[in-house]
């Protein structure tokens, strides 16, 4: 095997080479929380270049769409011209695959770069060390996936990313910083230098190019708003992810408190609310309306598991149901049944009310208006916070400007099932459910004493047999 000194055509700042030594440590966990152009992809490809050379395996550069890394990574370039594919030396490849976005190694490692558009190509496959390019931007769902390919094997990961509000991206800011096992870098404009061999020492990006952002706007001509700006430049998590469909709603909830526990109040029924998606992708929320709030009390969220894995879900919980809500293609027969989906559902006892299709710009004002009475569980609905800080509409290139089209990812999944359920919500009645003791309600310390006389957070909490919570 050839001497080769890595990492290759890369001089590390201060704060770049902090990473690279946690790295040479045995860091196995980082975030990486950098500024706009602060050479958070090559940093991760320096990082991938030793390990890999070091460690024969799989290595993979993750993006939230695949065209992203082609765009950024396999065809980029740095400031000075150089590719950022130069991080790779020729003499330690055996074949590079244009195509596949793939390089192979004489040592039999392989780097690729990936795109998590289609969640379910990942599964399988064994890599010893990811980089997750654009994190906040990700489906959370690839970390859930991934974590456990990487605890079984002993491999790393980096996440790195600017801040797009307090979703996934912000949880894994907290825990980094948390946990003395993860390296936690977060570098605003004035905490980064060009004082690596051979430059000037000056800032990355200075402050007055940031005011001259504000007033002409980056090189494609768009002018961002300040929220970006601080996200972007100042590595700020406050503010909404730029064209958030919900972003002002969400910020109003969790100033409000109501982004809070929320735990189930068995007095009321539980309604369901799906969102079907392409590829067996699914989404089922778990509300129930009380008095005037509308409580998310639960989520559930799947990849590949198809419709039963949905109706098992929903069978396995301790509510009683009210009404099940189905978006309108839910009676949509499919080709390889015959079957419609809520015709399959009947079969397995879920009774579905179908919500009728509806204009998504009429369905997404609906939800804005039930927004202020929206409470959100902190502790069983994590996936849907996430998704409704995430959804936003499509930027249109040509006209510079947001369409009027939400941007279809992973986000998508949880809030069309919340609009499902706004558009076709009834109220089967008004009074709450009574709570009838049971066999299994029976107090052998006080015969007398009923269970209908125990305050509600205090029904079922108590196994006096196993001494357990039911």
């Amino acid at each position: 095997m050839p001497t080769l000194q890595l990492p290759s055509n890369y001089n590390p700042r201060s704060y770049q080479l902090e990473v690279c030594e946690a790295f040479d440590r045995g860091c196995r966990r980082a975030a990486l929380i950098w500024h706009r152009r602060a050479g958070k992809d090559k940093t991760g490809l320096a990082i991938t270049s030793k390990e890999l050379w070091s460690y024969p395996g799989v290595y993979w550069h993750l993006f939230p769409l695949l065209n992203q890394g082609r765009k950024i990574l396999w065809d980029g370039r740095g400031r000075d011209g150089t590719p950022f594919l130069n991080a790779f030396p020729m003499e330690m490849r055996k074949r590079t695959l244009d195509q596949e976005m793939k390089i192979e190694f004489t040592n039999n490692s392989i780097w690729q770069i990936v795109g998590v558009d289609n969640v379910d190509s990942l599964v399988g496959a064994n890599p010893r060390g990811i980089v997750f390019s654009e994190w906040s931007l990700m489906d959370p769902l690839v970390w859930k996936l991934l974590q456990p390919i990487l605890l079984e094997n002993g491999g790393w990961a980096m996440f790195i990313y600017t801040p797009r509000g307090k979703n996934h991206g912000y949880k894994t800011y907290l825990h980094a910083m948390r946990d003395p096992e993860w390296f936690c870098s977060l570098k605003t404009v004035r905490d980064t230098l060009r004082d690596s061999i051979g430059e000037a020492g000056g800032p990355v990006i200075a402050e007055a190019d940031i005011d001259k952002i504000r007033r002409e706007g980056e090189e494609d001509g768009k002018v961002p708003d300040e929220d970006t700006i601080q996200q972007e430049y100042y590595c700020s998590f406050q503010g909404n992810l730029q064209g958030a469909i919900y972003g002002v709603q969400m910020t109003m909830a969790e100033r409000e408190g109501r982004i809070a526990r929320c735990p189930w109040e068995p007095r009321f029924p539980v309604n369901t609310a799906w969102d079907l998606g392409v590829g067996d992708a699914l989404a089922i929320g778990f509300f129930q309306v009380v008095g005037r709030e509308w409580r998310w009390i639960d989520y559930f969220e799947d990849r590949g598991g198809g419709m039963i894995a949905g109706i098992k879900e929903v069978k396995s919980k301790p509510y009683a149901y009210g009404r099940h809500y189905g978006p309108h293609d839910i009676e949509t027969r499919e080709i390889s049944t015959g079957k419609s989906r809520k015709r399959f559902a009947e079969e397995h006892g879920l009774l579905f009310t179908v919500v009728p299709k509806h204009l998504v710009a009429d369905g997404i004002d609906a939800v804005r208006r039930q927004y202020p009475s929206m409470v959100f569980d902190t502790q069983n609905c994590d996936g849907l916070i996430n998704a409704a800080r995430s959804y936003r509409y499509e930027w249109d290139e040509k006209k510079q400007e947001f369409s009027k089209q939400p941007y279809h990812d992973w986000a998508s999944h949880g809030a069309d099932m919340v609009r499902t359920g706004v558009c076709g919500y009834t109220p089967i009645s008004a009074a709450p459910r009574p709570v009838v003791a049971t066999g299994m309600d029976f107090n052998p310390l006080n015969y007398e004493k009923d269970i209908r006389s125990l305050p509600t957070e205090a029904i079922h909490e108590f196994d006096p047999i196993t001494g357990r919570s039911w």
